[in-house]
C-alpha cells in the first residue's frame, strides 16, 4: 500500500503540513549546520594590536543580583586584566540585591592593588534590563564590556576587542563563552555546537546576537531596552546590527563561567531562553526580509526554528500518529521512528544522576532542551513570562519544592505530555461528531469551561479555567448555585448522558494537561464554591493537592462514582492522601498510575461513568 492511498482530503492536508514540519526540522538541526560548516571555513579575520597610546577607554559592567557567592571572584579578575588602568572603569550595579554581593564587591576591590570600580547598590530590584537602561543611559567609556558576576574574561580581552573596533564599521564585538566544569555530557556538546556555529555564522558575515557572559559594544549605539526585554544580549547587539554596523565573534575572547548549573537549574535557564527566543521572533521579524542578506538567512534558519522547533515536533509526531492510524505504513514508520527517538531520552529522564551512554546523554539533552523550549515559548506568548530576572537556582523547576522528589515530579510530567498527546490524537476520531452531537440536541456552547481549583503551593493556591464537552443544559445551576451531580440528574442532556458513562466528556480536559494546569492522574478539580465548605467540614482536605496537578482520573475516581454527598467526598479524601502517599516513591508512583489508567479505561469502554 502506498503512502497516500487511504489517505482522505484532509489527511492530504495533514500530511503535507506533517512533512514540511519533519522537514524543516531536519533543515534546522542538520541541513543549516552543513550549511554553515561549508560556507564558514575561511579563517576569522585577526587585526593588528591598538598601540597602548590609542586604546580606547572602556567601561565595563556587571549586572548583579545576588551574586555574593562570586562577586569576589569576579572583582580578582577584572583586576587582573591587561589594560591601561586610567582608561579602564568598572561599574558593578547590584540590582537590589538582599545578599551581601555590594558589600563583598566593596571589600574585593579595596584589597591591593585598589582596583577604582564603582559600586552601585540600587534598593529595588527591578530587573535587569532596568539596570543596564539606568547605567548605560549614564556617562560611558568609548566602548561598554557587559559581563556577568559568574564569568571570568580572560586578561587580554579588552585589548583583542579593541584591534577590532579600529576599524569604524564594527558596533560590536562577541566573545565565546566556556564551561569551567559542565554539568552533564550533553551540555558540553550542546555549547560546543552553539560555539562552533557562532563562528561559522560570523565567518558567513552574520553575528546573530552575543552570549551575556562576554561582549563589547560601541556606547554611543546603544539604545534603551524595552522593560520586558528578556534576552537583552540578543535585542541589545541586533539593535546595533540594525544601525548598519558590523559585529564580530572574536573565539579569543574567552568568557569561562564558574557556576555549575544541575540539570533543574539548566533547564530553568533554558526555559528563559526560549521564551526571549519568542520575543525575538515577534518583535525582530522585520529582520527576516531580503534586504538584511545573510542576518536574514542566519537569523530565519537558526533563530526562528530554534523557537518554532518544539510546535514542529509536536506536529511531526501528531501527524505521524493520526496518518500511520489512519493506515499510512509510510507515515506509520516516521512515527515509530519518532517514538523511538523520544524513547530514548526516558532513561536519563528516570535517572539524571547516573552517566549514561554519549548518544543516550546527547538525546535526552536535546529532547530536554525542546520541552524547555516548548515551555519558555508558550509561557511568553501566554503573558508568563515577566522581564524581571533571577538566578537560575533561585527558582524551582516545577514551581516549588515539595516532598516529590525530582526524578518523580520530571517523569510524571514527562508522562503527562505523552499521554495527553496520544489521547488528543486518539480523541480528535471522537471529537467531531460529539460536537455535532451536542450542538443538535441542546443549544449552547460546545466546550463547557468552569473555575477549578488546582495545585496547592506554600504562598498560593493555582486556579484554572477546566475544559470539557458541555453535558448539561445551560445554566443548569443558575438556580440552585453549585451542587453536586446526582443519579438521574434533570440537567444532564440525553447526550451528555452518554458523555459521562464513557468519560467522552474529558475529553478537551488533555489540553489543560498539555497547558500544566492538571495530571492524567490526580485528585479530583473541585470547584471554589463548594471548596470552603468541605474545607471546613472535612480535616485535611485542601493538604490532598499540596505539590500534586488535580487529575483527569485517580485513584478515588476509580474507585467511587462522582460525588453525590459530603460522604463521598470524605471517602474520596482518604483514596487522594493514599495517592499523595504513593507518589513519594518513584516505582510506587508509577505502578500506582499505570494501574488507575488501565482502570479508567476499563470505566470508559464498560460505559460505568456518571
Amino acid at each position: 500500500m502506498a503512502a497516500w492511498d487511504v489517505l482522505t482530503a484532509f489527511d492530504l492536508v495533514l500530511g503535507s503540513v506533517t512533512l514540511a514540519a519533519i522537514a524543516l526540522l531536519v533543515y534546522h538541526h542538520a541541513g543549516y549546520p552543513l550549511i554553515l560548516r561549508r560556507a564558514g571555513r575561511r579563517p576569522l579575520p585577526v587585526p593588528p594590536e591598538v598601540p597602548a597610546e590609542a586604546l580606547p577607554r572602556v567601561t565595563v559592567v556587571v549586572p548583579a543580583y545576588n551574586e555574593a557567592a562570586v562577586i569576589a571572584a569576579k572583582i580578582d579578575n577584572l583586576r587582573a586584566l591587561d589594560y591601561p588602568a586610567d582608561r579602564l572603569d568598572v561599574i558593578v550595579a547590584c540590582d537590589g540585591c538582599n545578599d551581601t554581593t555590594a558589600g563583598v564587591a566593596s571589600a574585593a576591590a579595596a584589597l591591593e592593588p585598589v582596583l577604582d570600580a564603582d559600586i552601585r547598590d540600587f534598593p529595588e530590584n527591578r530587573g535587569k534590563v532596568a539596570v543596564l537602561n539606568d547605567v548605560l543611559g549614564g556617562p560611558l567609556g568609548d566602548l561598554v564590556c557587559l559581563t556577568d558576576a559568574s564569568a571570568l574574561l580572560n586578561p587580554d580581552a579588552l585589548k583583542i576587542a579593541a584591534a577590532h573596533f579600529a576599524d569604524p564599521r564594527v558596533g560590536i564585538v562577541a566573545g565565546t563563552y566556556r564551561f569551567a566544569e559542565t554539568g552533564t555530557e550533553g551540555e558540553a556538546a550542546y555549547w560546543r555546537y552553539q560555539t562552533e556555529n557562532k563562528r561559522r555564522e560570523a565567518a558567513l558575515g552574520a553575528l546573530v546576537g552575543c552570549h551575556g557572559a562576554g561582549y563589547l559594544f560601541r556606547a554611543g549605539l546603544f539604545q534603551p531596552l524595552p522593560d520586558d526585554t528578556i534576552n537583552d544580549d540578543f535585542i541589545l547587539p541586533m539593535s546595533i546590527a540594525a544601525q548598519g554596523y558590523r559585529g564580530v565573534y572574536e573565539p579569543r575572547i574567552i568568557a569561562t563561567e564558574l557556576e555549575v548549573a544541575s540539570l533543574s537549574q539548566d533547564q530553568r535557564r533554558r526555559r528563559r531562553i526560549a521564551a526571549g527566543n519568542m520575543q525575538q521572533l515577534i518583535r525582530l521579524v522585520r529582520v527576516l526580509h531580503p534586504r538584511h542578506g545573510v542576518l536574514a538567512f542566519a537569523f530565519g534558519s537558526g533563530k526562528v526554528l530554534r523557537a518554532l522547533s518544539p510546535y514542529l515536533m509536536i506536529l511531526a509526531l501528531v501527524g505521524s500518529i493520526w496518518l500511520g492510524l489512519a493506515g499510512s505504513r509510510f507515515f506509520g514508520v516516521l512515527a515509530l521512528l519518532q517514538i523511538l527517538f523520544y524513547g530514548a531520552a526516558v532513561p536519563k529522564l528516570v535517572q539524571p544522576e547516573r552517566h549514561w551512554p554519549k548518544p543516550i546523554e546527547l538525546i535526552h539533552y536535546l529532547v530536554a532542551g525542546h520541552w524547555a523550549a516548548l515551555i519558555g515559548g508558550s509561557r511568553y506568548l501566554l503573558g508568563m513570562e515577566a522581564g524581571r530576572w533571577q538566578r537560575v537556582g533561585d527558582d524551582d523547576p516545577f514551581g516549588m519544592a515539595t516532598h516529590i522528589s525530582l526524578k518523580t515530579r520530571i517523569a510524571k510530567r514527562a508522562f503527562d505530555i505523552v499521554g495527553a498527546l496520544i489521547g488528543l490524537t486518539i480523541g480528535m476520531i471522537f471529537a467531531i461528531p460529539v460536537a455535532i452531537a451536542i450542538r443538535l440536541t441542546s443549544p449552547g456552547p460546545v466546550i463547557f469551561r468552569q473555575m477549578r481549583i488546582g495545585r496547592s503551593l506554600p504562598d498560593r493556591t493555582e486556579l484554572f479555567m477546566m475544559l470539557k464537552f458541555r453535558s448539561m443544559y445551560v445554566d443548569a445551576e443558575a438556580r440552585t448555585g453549585p451542587v453536586w451531580a446526582t443519579k438521574n440528574d434533570p440537567r444532564i442532556t440525553p447526550v451528555g448522558l452518554f458523555l459521562r458513562k464513557t468519560r467522552l466528556d474529558e475529553i478537551p480536559q488533555l489540553i489543560n494537561v498539555l497547558k500544566g494546569d492538571m495530571s492524567l492522574v490526580g485528585p479530583r478539580p473541585e470547584r471554589p464554591g463548594i471548596t470552603h465548605r468541605l474545607e471546613d467540614a472535612i480535616p485535611f482536605f485542601a493538604e490532598r493537592t499540596y505539590g500534586i496537578r488535580p487529575g483527569i482520573t485517580g485513584l478515588a475516581q476509580v474507585n467511587q462514582g462522582y460525588d453525590e454527598s459530603l460522604d463521598d467526598v470524605r471517602s474520596k479524601v482518604l483514596f487522594d492522601h493514599a495517592y499523595g502517599l504513593s507518589i513519594m516513591d518513584f516505582w510506587r508512583w508509577l505502578r500506582m498510575d499505570l494501574h488507575i489508567l488501565w482502570k479508567t479505561i476499563a470505566v470508559m469502554v464498560g460505559g460505568r461513568g456518571q
